[in-house]
């Protein structure tokens, strides 16, 4: 499991640069402003939760339900929340109606929420070496 994670953070760290490469680059000249400042949050939340995937993947055993429930927590919802970001970026260039997203961002980002705050009560009720 813990190697699952870790992979998933890698990869996670990785599309994230490849994406924010494209946003500064290429995505320049095919979105608007406003979708690309949008397109920039995600990268930046996948990468921060990238990072804080990698590190509690390295900190913790896994062995705990409260562990598991962080970083899963962390892995759903960075990917809910930047990937219905991104399409949502991009639903005008392509000429689709994907609005629909819109209410599922929201559910990403509350599973980020639940993810810190389980960390939260981990460091509270959990001795740390």
């Amino acid at each position: 499991m813990k190697q699952i994670v870790l992979f998933i953070a890698a990869v996670y760290g990785l599309s994230s640069v490849i994406l924010g490469a494209f946003g500064a680059h290429a995505f320049k000249k095919l979105l608007t402003d406003e979708k690309l400042a949008s397109f920039e949050v995600g990268v930046k939340y996948q990468m921060y939760h990238a990072l804080a995937i990698l590190a509690v993947g390295l900190y913790f055993q896994m062995n705990s339900g409260l562990e598991k429930t962080i970083v899963w927590s962390w892995i759903a919802g960075t990917f809910i929340f930047s990937v219905s970001i991104y399409l949502l970026s991009f639903a005008d260039y392509w000429g689709v109606n994907l609005r629909w997203l819109g209410p599922i961002t929201p559910l990403g980002g509350l599973f980020m929420m639940i993810g810190w705050a389980t960390l939260c009560w981990y460091f509270l009720k959990v001795k740390t070496a």
